[in-house]
């Protein structure tokens, strides 16, 4: 007679030991596939929201300084058109301004030029009278004259032609003046031309 026992988990063919090993790793994917959807899901997925808002407000920023740049932009090419209008206005009305103070000698010479009959003396003095208007419309638009005899020379002023001995005459002096020059302040408009003595 066998006197072995037989124990009933070996009889169904199940070891205790092996059966203990797939309980354990099926707790293991438990555990990890609850930290996944528990606690550490709930973390990445706040983390992730986090990041996506951040996004947001970088995107939104970044529509904001773009706005803005473009209408700099913009504000910048309005503001050069107009100063570039504002500058061809103040040009026009300075012109127009000048050539308002030269009509009326350009009217009287035009009426000198009518005059059928009339001696020279008059018309002598008719050119003087148009003379005297022209330098005051000049005077008003700030023009003055500039090269005359007996001035220092001055290379910034004149423009000296030739250069002549004269004892009577102080060195490096205008000692004659072929065309007077002028200037607005002191802004030279037309060097004088002139002939150094010495």
């Amino acid at each position: 007679m066998n006197t072995e026992e037989k124990n009933p988990q070996t009889e169904a063919g199940t070891d205790p030991q092996t059966d203990a090993e797939p309980e354990a790793s099926q707790e293991t994917e438990k555990a990890e596939k609850k930290d996944k959807g528990g606690f550490g899901g709930k973390k990445a997925k706040a983390e992730k929201e986090a990041m996506q808002k951040k996004l947001e407000e970088a995107e939104e920023a970044l529509k904001k300084q773009k706005d803005q740049l473009l209408r700099t932009a913009a504000e910048y090419d309005n503001y050069r058109k107009r100063t570039e209008r504002e500058k061809a206005a103040i040009y026009s009305d300075a012109t127009a301004a000048a050539v308002l103070e030269f009509l009326p000698v350009a009217d009287n010479l035009e009426r000198a030029l009518e005059q059928q009959e009339c001696s020279v003396e008059d018309l002598r003095k008719g050119v003087e009278m148009v003379q005297t208007q022209l330098k005051k419309a000049l005077e008003k638009l700030g023009v003055s004259e500039m090269g005359a005899a007996g001035e220092a020379f001055n290379p910034e002023l004149h423009n000296a032609v030739s250069h002549i001995d004269d004892e009577n005459a102080a060195e490096n002096v205008v000692a004659q003046v072929y065309q007077k020059g002028y200037k607005i302040g002191d802004k030279v408009v037309r060097h004088a031309t002139v002939v150094v003595a010495n």
